[in-house]
């Protein structure tokens, strides 16, 4: 594997040389060239924090899975790693693909699905999927141990496996297609090599709750389980599931040697328009953190342009809500990336747009919802996107603006009730990251302005809109 990581490496330094960084994001991780999608291997271990992704490093579009690196001490500046994992061997001939991190009595243990083509690259009908081990000593460099966990005979999709240990046991969930179904197996083991299978963990019951569920993961969360997923298959509904593939949680009770008791239906994650195959993991100090994907599956990527493709959301708090619902907040350590701070008086708009200012990366803003009036107000991001209230459809809406037609359009959530609206956006190059009422409903997307212009403002449009409190913030690199 040495040669294959060697030129990896040299792949992804060749295109770095030749990086634009109009639309390379300052304060999200991202690979230094190349294309990535699912985070993977989240982990914090013996004093460091790990990322790694789905990597091509070959160029900027998706192509045989390699794991690429990114290592912090804060989990907020980030260095680059060499790659640490390269396809090629009879397992993973033809990609590593995603899975997860452990600490087995000090050692950085990855498991991850190896993939083979048995028939022409790209034919999803003819496919061999298994799950793979591999070892370090330093948290840099990677053996590779082989298969350890084969699928029954006739199913082919059998991946993303997420493991973690309970009760002097390791178990596992992997994400799988059984007659064109979505299902989520469970399996134990004493050792990570020899794996047992349990049980079907939680499954679609018919076409429309996805032919695949993708990248399972499995926790406690407050006095509940959770199990989040992504469903390839989802029809549209509404206002929901309005990208090509979703993300979200059931919420149950489970206990070893259980069924998994779902209490609560499916329910989407974040409402923005990139998001997608998110990974769970415990802080330093045992709070439940979360990466995403902030793209979508086949979706233009103007990035592609500048030589990478791709990027994670910011790390995210998880807490669950007395109702059941999931709250996601940025990671408390993020506050560190703040410098120079810009407060503003309460401001009243009727009609009318107010700049706020240049090179603000962080806004944190209220709506007073019960005295405005007008029928759409809110925050505009240059001419790139605005976040808005629609008094009529009563919805927060992101609305985002393209060249590209396949790039406009809207996402949206119910407002909150309350008289106040809390919005909390990360405004990177070329993203957007909204927090709602501290992490009641999020919404992510990419966003591609012309001539770099992100520059925040407020408007009001056929009325009055009061925003009584306003602060925003410069942020730094995260890159070291």
């Amino acid at each position: 594997m040495k040669e294959l990581l060697a030129q990896a490496d040299h792949a992804v330094e060749k295109l770095r040389a030749a990086r634009q960084n109009d639309l390379y994001p300052r304060f999200h991780l991202a690979a230094q060239a190349g294309w990535i999608n699912d985070p993977n291997g989240l982990i914090f271990i013996n004093g460091v924090y790990h990322a790694f992704y789905q990597h091509h490093p070959f160029d900027e579009n998706w192509g045989p899975m390699h794991w690429g690196h990114a290592t912090s001490r804060d989990l907020v500046h980030w260095q680059h790693q060499p790659i640490a994992l390269a396809p090629g061997d009879a397992d993973d001939r033809d990609g590593c693909f995603s899975g997860c991190a452990v600490d087995d009595h000090g050692v950085l243990t990855l498991l991850y699905t190896g993939h083979v083509w048995l028939g022409e690259p790209g034919d999803d009908s003819k496919l061999r999927e298994v799950q793979c081990l591999a070892t370090s000593q330093d948290g840099i460099h990677f053996t590779k141990h082989g298969a350890v966990l084969t699928p029954p005979a006739g199913i082919m999709h059998f991946r993303d496996p997420k493991v973690w240990r309970q009760d002097e046991q390791w178990w596992m969930v992997v994400g799988v297609k059984d007659s064109d179904l979505g299902q989520v197996w469970l399996y134990r083991s004493d050792n990570l090599r020899d794996w047992r299978f349990e049980r079907v963990l939680a499954a679609a019951e018919h076409a429309r709750q996805g032919y695949m569920w993708e990248c399972p993961d499995f926790f406690p969360l407050g006095e509940r389980q959770l199990m989040i997923f992504s469903p390839q298959g989802l029809a549209a509904q509404g206002y929901r599931y309005r990208n090509l593939f979703q993300s979200g949680y059931l919420l149950g009770n489970w206990q070893p040697g259980e069924a998994f008791e779902v209490i609560q239906p499916f329910s989407e994650l974040d409402a923005g328009h990139d998001f997608y195959a998110p990974q769970t993991f415990t802080a330093a100090d045992g709070r439940r953190l979360l990466f995403g994907w902030m793209d979508m599956w086949e979706s233009p990527m103007p990035s592609k342009a500048h030589g990478w493709a791709g990027a994670l959301t910011l790390p995210r708090e998880l807490s669950l809500s007395a109702a059941g619902q999931v709250r996601m907040q940025p990671a408390r350590e993020l506050t560190a990336l703040r410098r120079e701070a810009q407060r503003f008086d309460a401001v009243r708009c009727r009609n009318q747009r107010l700049p706020l200012g240049d090179a603000l990366h962080e806004l944190l803003l209220t709506l007073d919802l019960t005295g405005s009036d007008a029928e759409r107000y809110g925050v505009n991001l240059g001419d790139a996107a605005r976040l808005y209230v629609d008094n009529q459809a009563h919805r927060l809406v992101l609305e985002r603006f393209s060249d590209d037609p396949a790039l406009c359009g809207c996402r949206s959530v119910p407002l909150p009730t309350g008289d106040h609206l809390q919005l909390r956006l990360f405004i990177d190059r070329s993203s957007l990251e909204v927090f709602v009422n501290d992490g009641e409903a999020c919404l992510t997307s990419r966003i591609y302005p012309q001539d770099g212009d992100c520059r925040p403002g407020l408007f009001a449009e056929s009325g009055e809109a009061h925003f009584p409190a306003i602060a925003g913030w410069t942020l730094d690199s995260i890159w070291q």
